[in-house]
């Protein structure tokens, strides 16, 4: 028996992208630093939101590519010349990757009180009926 893929199914043609994308968000590498929560705040829009504590505005970055919101965050190691006797909040960096759908943008981002918010909007699809002349062979 064959094994049938999105891209590979007789009644799903041209999505071959779509199962790359997935492909791709399954390859990520994403670990679970930061956390992160994903809300629906209306029928058309959402809210990704990251806990990053200890992060400046400074030390994030949010790009969109390929289809791919990709949040990133460095810090700069401070610990020169200081002495730690106990270190559990380390310097860390971190690439979380979020697969957008056709129709997705991303709106604001807003940091407050530790947590970085960014907001999604989905554009609203439109009906469309297109009726197919047939012609004589």
């Amino acid at each position: 028996m064959t094994k049938l893929t999105l891209g590979t199914h007789p009644h799903m043609l041209g999505f071959e992208q779509l199962e790359r994308l997935l492909e791709r968000s399954a390859k990520s590498g994403n670990e679970g630093y930061p956390p992160y929560n994903i809300e629906q705040t209306s029928d058309l829009s959402y809210r990704i939101t990251l806990a990053v504590a200890g992060f400046a505005e400074t030390d994030l970055s949010i790009t969109v590519e390929d289809r791919q919101l990709v949040i990133r965050g460095r810090q700069a190691d401070d610990g020169e010349g200081r002495v730690f006797l106990h270190r559990g909040i380390a310097a860390r960096q971190f690439q979380r990757t979020f697969v957008l759908a056709d129709g997705v943008e991303v709106g604001e981002a807003v940091m407050e009180n530790g947590l970085l918010h960014v907001d999604l909007t989905k554009a609203q699809p439109e009906t469309i009926v297109q009726t197919i002349k047939i012609n004589k062979g």
